[in-house]
């Protein structure tokens, strides 16, 4: 069974930069993600292999961007149009996108909010407040908790719905076991 607990205490400060959630407060220049400065890119990445990733790095790809968040190169382009992203995108002299990390972890934040069924027009609007940067976070935090109260209404749903089908495969299983599956209800027409 699922069960969902209500958050009751504030999030602990992140020390981990792999651990910090955009939106939250980070503990020094290189932890800070998106919802932190979104103007900012910070110092860069001390290891080698997201050099390329770093602030002041070429960065990556549209593509390579799509395959490491998981979203599609249109998902990606759409989410610049449409204002989600926190940050202006990087262009090399050709025009071509280039993402940092920062850009990767904030589609990432995107991205989970879009699949709790939080609406685009919604999560631009968290997008703006990041992007305006301090003073504002107690909107931030009441748009979150808003959303939240509204994933855990759909999950008591789906948890519900979840429940019925268990009793259905219970009902089914049972009358296989039994041998008298064929005298589950199915529906008829009149004069059959």
């Amino acid at each position: 069974m699922l069960e969902v607990k209500p958050s009751s205490k504030p999030p602990e400060p992140a020390t981990n930069p792999g651990t910090n959630v955009p939106g939250e407060a980070a503990t020094s220049r290189e932890s800070r993600t998106p919802g932190d400065a979104a103007s900012s890119r910070g110092s860069g990445a001390t290891d080698t292999s997201r050099d390329s990733l770093a602030a002041g790095g070429p960065g990556v790809t549209i593509a390579e961007a799509a395959a490491r968040t998981g979203v599609s190169v249109h998902t990606l382009r759409y989410y610049e149009r449409a204002g989600l992203v926190v940050t202006t995108v990087d262009r090399t002299a050709s025009g071509r996108r280039r993402y940092h990390q920062l850009d990767l972890d904030w589609i990432k934040v995107c991205t989970r909010l879009r699949a709790t069924g939080m609406p685009i027009r919604t999560i631009r609007q968290y997008a703006e407040l990041v992007t305006a940067g301090r003073g504002n976070e107690k909107d931030r935090l009441e748009l979150l908790e808003t959303h939240r109260a509204e994933v855990l209404t759909k999950l008591a749903e789906l948890q519900e719905n979840l429940e019925l089908i268990d009793h259905k495969i219970d009902v089914y299983r049972g009358r296989l076991e039994a041998g008298d599956a064929d005298q589950l209800w199915a529906p008829g027409r009149p004069g059959r």
